[in-house]
C-alpha cells in the first residue's frame, strides 16, 4: 500500500509539472501568435523600419540576424568540434591539462552571456581592432569599433561550450570496439576516428551545433557592446559594418520607442518571427536526432 502510495503520489506531482510547464508555454506562445500574427505580411518581412520606431519593416534586422548567425557558425563549428575530437580521441583522461581544459569549458559555459559582450568589446575591439588599426591605418577607427565580425566571434565564444561537450559526448557514445576492429583491419589512429567514430557520432554532432546556433541566434546582451545597432536601414555589406538584430529590436521597441502603443504591433510581428526561426532551427536538430535513431 505505501509503495502504491508513492507511485501515484509521484505521477501526480511529475504529471501536474508537466501541465504546468506546457501551459506556461501555452499562454506566452498564444498571446505572442494572437498578438503578433495578424501583422506579419508581406511588408513587414521586405521593407525597411521607420526611423522613429513606431512601425515598419523588419528586412534588416532579418538579414542581420542571418548573416550573424552564418558567420558565428562558421567560426565556432571547426574550433568546436576539432576540440571535442581532441578531449575524445587523443586527450589523457588523466592529464592535468585534459582536466583544466574540460573545467574551463564547464565554467565557460556558465558565465552570463552579458559578460561575453563586455569581453567581445575589450578583447575583440578595443584591443585586437584597435591594434590593427594602429598598425594598418594609421590608429583610424577600420577595424576598433563595433561590426558584426566582432559580434559572430563573441557569440560564437558563447556557444563553444555547448558544441565542445556535444562532440565530445557523440564521440564516447560510440562503442570502442567499432574503433578497435578499424585498427586490426589494419587503419590508422586518424582514419579509425574520422571514417569510423565521426559518421556514427554525426547525428549527435550536428545536433548539438544546431541547438548551439539556435541559442547563440537569439541572444542580445552580446551584441549590445560588439555591433548591433538601434536604427540602420541599410544592409550591412563588409565586416566591419554594423547591422540590425531582430532581438535587439524587440529590445529597442520595448525600451526607445517614443510611442509604445503604436510600435506595438511591430513589437509583437517581430518577436513571433524570431521565435519562428529559432524553433525552425530547434525542430531540426529533434528531426536529425530521430532519423539517427531510426537509422544509426
Amino acid at each position: 500500500m505505501r509503495g502504491a502510495a508513492g507511485d501515484w503520489i509521484l505521477r501526480a506531482t511529475t504529471g501536474a509539472s508537466v501541465a504546468l510547464v506546457l501551459g506556461l508555454m501555452l499562454v506566452v506562445l498564444s498571446q505572442v501568435v494572437w498578438l503578433g500574427a495578424p501583422h506579419v505580411d508581406v511588408d513587414l518581412l521586405t521593407t525597411d523600419a521607420h526611423g522613429d520606431l513606431t512601425g515598419g519593416g523588419i528586412w534588416p534586422a532579418i538579414y542581420g540576424t542571418v548573416l550573424l548567425t552564418l558567420l558565428m557558425t562558421v567560426a565556432v563549428v571547426p574550433l568546436g568540434v576539432c576540440t571535442g575530437i581532441y578531449l575524445a580521441e587523443y586527450a589523457d583522461p588523466a592529464a592535468r591539462l585534459t582536466k583544466l581544459t574540460r573545467a574551463a569549458v564547464v565554467n565557460l559555459a556558465g558565465v552570463p552571456s552579458i559578460v561575453f559582450g563586455l569581453f567581445g568589446l575589450g578583447f575583440f575591439i578595443l584591443f585586437i581592432g584597435r591594434g590593427m588599426d594602429e598598425a594598418l591605418h594609421d590608429g583610424a577607427p577600420v577595424w576598433g569599433k563595433p561590426a558584426v565580425l566582432w559580434s559572430s566571434l563573441t557569440l560564437a565564444i558563447l556557444t563553444l561550450p555547448v558544441v565542445i561537450v556535444t562532440t565530445e559526448e557523440a564521440l564516447r557514445s560510440v562503442p570502442r570496439d567499432l574503433r578497435d576492429a578499424a585498427e586490426a583491419l589494419g587503419a590508422t589512429r586518424f582514419q579509425a576516428v574520422f571514417s569510423v567514430a565521426l559518421p556514427h557520432a554525426r547525428a549527435g554532432i550536428l545536433t548539438g551545433v544546431i541547438l548551439a546556433v539556435s541559442r547563440g541566434a537569439g541572444e542580445v546582451a552580446p551584441i549590445i557592446f560588439t555591433g548591433a545597432a538601434t536604427y540602420l536601414p541599410e544592409l550591412p555589406t563588409d565586416l566591419r559594418d554594423m547591422y540590425m538584430h531582430l532581438g535587439h529590436h524587440v529590445y529597442t521597441l520595448s525600451t526607445q520607442a517614443p510611442n509604445v502603443d503604436d510600435a506595438r504591433a511591430t513589437l509583437y510581428a517581430t518577436v513571433l518571427v524570431l521565435l519562428a526561426i529559432t524553433f525552425t532551427l530547434n525542430l531540426t536538430a529533434i528531426v536529425i536526432r530521430s532519423r539517427s535513431r531510426r537509422h544509426p
